[in-house]
C-alpha cells in the first residue's frame, strides 16, 4: 500500500483567534526588515546625524560593529522630555502628514529605526540641545529605562551595543568582524560621497582609519576622488550638467578602466545613496559605443531633483527611489554621460597625467601649449616645423552623406581624409596626436607629439571615424522609415505586454513599430522600422516592450541601429597590412582628433596609446 500523504504542518496546529502582535515583537519584526547587520544600523544613526543639521561626524566600531557601534554629532540635539519618544515606534519630528511624506526632504522619516535597535540591542542616547542641559536615556530588549541628567557636548550621542544579543539565530547570520567592518566601512563612504560639506570620521578597534574633511569645492568633486581613491581618480572625467529642473554632477571614468564587477556605481540622488535600475541603465546605454564586452564602468553620479519628482518611500531601508518621470531621467543621464565621453581627443586625453585627470575644476582645462615640449639638452626640431613638414594633403573629396556613401569611400586605395581635417597653416597645438613617423608591421601608427611617442591601431581608429560619419549621415531628428510587414507576425503577449502597448502607443509609433491586439492575450506586430527591415519582428517587439514595462523608455531600436552601423564601419574600416604613406596617415590622425569618442573603437578596445619621453628615457636608463 502507498503510504498516506503527510500532512502539512501548520495544518496540525489548532486555529488560533487573531489578536494584536506584542510592541515589542512589532519592533523585531522591523529589525528584520531595517537592521540586518551592524552596518544597516550605522547607516540609520548616520541619517538621524545628518538630518539633526550635524557638519562633523564621529563613528567608532568595535568587532566590526559586533561589539558596538556608536555615532557622535554636532547637530541640534535632542530635548530631554523628548528622548523617550525618540525610541518608541513611528514616532519621528520629520513629518506630520501625507503632503509632507510625499515632499520627504530628510533622509530619515519612518520613525523605526531606533525602536527596531533598542528590541534587539541595547542602546544609550545621550543628546544636549544648546542652552540646556545634556540628558541620557538607556534601552535593552525593548525596555526603556529613565531618563537621566548627564554631561554632555551639544549634539547627539548614539550608543548601540550587543546587536542581536536576544535573538541568537539572527546573531550567528554575522559574518566575521573584519567583514562586518567592510560592510560599514562602505556605508561610511557612501555617507561622504553624498554629503560633502560633512566632515567625517571612522574609528575602528581605536585606530582611526578614515577621515575625510569638509569638501570646500562648489560641486562636491574633491570629496569623490578623495573618499574613491587613486585607482578611481586616474580615470575619471568630471561631469556637471543642468537638465530642466534636474542637476547631474559627479565622475565618470573612461572607458579603458571598467572592470568586471559593477563594485564601483555610486548612484546619489538628492544625498541619499541608492540603486536605481533607470539611472544604471542610462549610464550603461551611454557607455553601449565604448565598452568592451560584458566590462561594467566605474562612476559615482550625484543627482538633485525636486523632492515632488521622486518618491523615497518605497522600501523599508530607503535604499531604492521611484521617479515620477524615469523616462526623463534616463534620457537626461545618458545625454550628460554621452557628451563626457564624446569629447574630442584634442579636448583632455593628451594633456599631462597630473592636469588632464584633475578632478577639481571640472570645466576648465589647461591649454596644450602652456605644456613644455624641449627638454634641457635634448636635441629636438621646432615643433612648428614638424607641423609645416607633416601637414596633410588637401582633402580631395568631400564626407560621404549617406550610410552606403560612407560605407563605399571608408576605405579607398588612398586613404581620404575629411574636409575638415586640413589646416592650411598648421601650428603646433591643432594636433595633439602628433604626426606620423612610420608604420609598423602593417598595424600601427608610429607618431610623434609634443609628449612622446604615439602608437595609434589604426584599424581600430578608422573603424570609429567610419561608424561616428555613418551615425552622422542618419539623421536623428527625422521621421523613422517604417516598412510594413507583408505578413503581420503575431504572439502570445501577457498583460504588461499588452498594457505597455497601450500605454505607450504614440512612442512605438514614434520608433517606427506598430502594434495592434489581436485578441485577449496576442498583439500583432504590422510594421517595423526600414533599417531594421531583416530583425525578427516579434523578438524586436517584445525587447522594445519589455523596456518600456521596466523604465518607461527604450533604446533597443537606437542599439540595434548603431550595431548594424558598427558592423558595416568594422568591415569597411582599413584593414591590417595595408600600406599607407605618411599623408595618408597624418590625414587619419588628423580625423582622429576630431571624431567623437576616438579614444575607443565600437568594440571598446584603445584606439592609441601615449608612451611618454619620461618612459622612454627610463628604458635606456637615460638620466641615471
Amino acid at each position: 500500500m502507498r503510504p498516506a500523504p503527510a500532512t502539512p504542518p501548520a495544518l496540525l496546529q489548532p486555529q488560533r483567534p487573531i489578536r494584536p502582535l506584542p510592541d515589542v515583537l512589532i519592533s523585531q519584526i522591523a529589525a528584520g526588515e531595517v537592521i540586518e547587520r551592524p552596518a544597516s544600523a550605522l547607516r540609520e544613526l548616520l541619517d538621524n546625524a545628518i538630518d539633526a543639521g550635524a557638519r562633523a561626524i564621529t563613528v567608532r566600531l568595535e568587532q566590526g560593529g559586533m561589539g558596538y557601534v556608536q555615532v557622535e554629532d554636532d547637530g541640534c540635539g535632542i530635548p530631554a522630555e523628548e528622548l523617550p519618544l525618540a525610541l518608541l515606534r513611528h514616532a519621528t519630528s520629520k513629518i506630520a502628514d501625507l503632503d509632507e511624506l510625499h515632499h520627504a526632504a530628510h533622509l530619515g522619516f519612518r520613525g523605526e529605526a531606533l525602536a527596531a535597535m533598542a528590541a534587539v540591542a541595547e542602546i544609550e542616547i545621550i543628546s544636549r540641545r544648546a542652552g540646556h542641559d545634556g540628558a541620557r536615556i538607556q534601552a535593552s530588549a525593548g525596555q526603556l529605562g529613565p531618563v537621566q541628567p548627564t554631561a554632555a557636548q551639544p549634539g547627539t550621542r548614539v550608543t548601540l551595543r550587543q546587536l542581536f544579543f536576544n535573538l541568537p539565530a539572527r546573531r550567528k547570520f554575522l559574518k566575521s568582524p573584519q567583514t562586518e567592518y567592510a560592510w560599514c566601512a562602505d556605508v561610511f563612504k557612501r555617507a561622504a560621497i553624498a554629503h560633502p560639506h560633512l566632515a567625517l570620521r571612522l574609528w575602528h578597534d581605536g585606530q582611526l582609519k578614515l577621515q575625510f574633511d569638509r569638501d570646500p569645492s562648489p560641486h562636491g568633486l574633491d570629496r569623490l576622488a578623495a573618499v574613491l581613491g587613486e585607482s578611481f581618480s586616474a580615470h575619471a572625467l568630471p561631469l556637471t550638467a543642468q537638465i530642466g529642473p534636474l542637476t547631474v554632477r559627479g565622475l565618470v571614468c573612461k572607458p579603458t578602466a571598467a572592470r568586471a564587477r559593477a563594485d564601483v556605481q555610486h548612484i546619489i540622488v538628492n544625498n541619499r545613496w541608492v540603486r536605481d535600475r533607470t539611472v544604471a541603465h542610462g549610464v550603461r546605454a551611454a557607455y553601449a559605443d565604448v565598452l568592451h564586452g560584458a566590462l561594467q564602468p566605474q562612476y559615482a553620479l550625484l543627482i538633485d531633483l525636486p523632492s515632488e519628482l521622486v518618491d523615497v518611500n518605497v522600501h523599508p531601508a530607503k535604499s531604492e527611489v521611484r521617479f515620477r518621470d524615469s523616462s526623463a531621467v534616463h534620457q537626461a543621464v545618458r545625454h550628460a554621460v554621452e557628451k563626457v565621453l564624446a569629447r574630442a581627443v584634442g579636448d583632455l586625453a593628451l594633456l599631462a597625467p597630473h592636469q588632464a585627470d584633475a578632478v577639481a575644476a571640472p570645466t576648465q582645462y589647461p591649454a596644450t601649449a602652456a605644456l613644455p615640449f624641449r627638454r634641457e639638452g635634448a636635441n629636438l626640431p621646432p615643433w612648428d616645423s614638424l607641423a609645416r613638414a607633416y601637414a596633410p594633403l588637401p582633402a580631395a573629396e568631400a564626407q560621404p552623406s549617406s550610410p552606403l556613401q560612407a560605407r563605399d569611400a571608408a576605405a579607398p586605395a588612398n586613404y581620404i581624409p575629411s574636409s575638415s581635417s586640413v589646416s592650411p597653416e598648421p601650428h603646433a597645438d591643432d594636433f595633439p596626436l602628433g604626426f606620423a613617423l612610420a608604420q609598423l608591421l602593417g598595424i600601427y601608427i608610429l607618431a610623434q607629439n609634443r609628449h612622446g611617442l604615439v602608437i595609434v591601431d589604426m584599424h581600430a581608429a578608422h573603424e570609429r571615424i567610419v561608424y561616428e560619419r555613418l551615425k552622422a549621415a542618419e539623421p536623428g531628428d527625422t521621421a523613422v522609415a517604417v516598412q510594413p510587414l507583408l505578413i503581420p507576425a503575431a504572439f502570445a503577449a501577457t498583460d504588461a505586454e499588452i498594457g505597455a502597448a497601450q500605454d505607450h502607443a504614440d512612442t512605438l509609433r514614434s520608433l517606427g513599430i506598430e502594434l495592434d491586439q489581436a485578441g485577449p492575450g496576442s498583439l500583432v506586430v504590422r510594421a517595423t522600422p526600414t533599417l531594421l527591415a531583416h530583425a525578427d519582428p516579434i523578438r524586436l517587439a517584445r525587447g522594445v516592450l519589455a523596456d518600456l514595462v521596466m523604465q518607461g523608455t527604450s533604446d533597443r531600436l537606437q542599439e540595434r541601429r548603431n550595431a548594424l552601423l558598427a558592423s558595416m564601419a568594422c568591415h569597411g574600416a582599413i584593414r591590417a597590412n595595408r600600406q599607407l604613406t605618411l599623408a595618408e596617415m597624418n590625414a587619419l590622425l588628423r580625423d582622429m582628433e576630431r571624431t567623437e569618442r576616438a579614444d575607443q573603437c565600437n568594440h571598446g578596445r584603445p584606439t592609441w596609446r601615449q608612451i611618454g619621453l619620461a618612459d622612454l628615457d627610463a628604458l635606456f636608463l637615460r638620466g641615471r
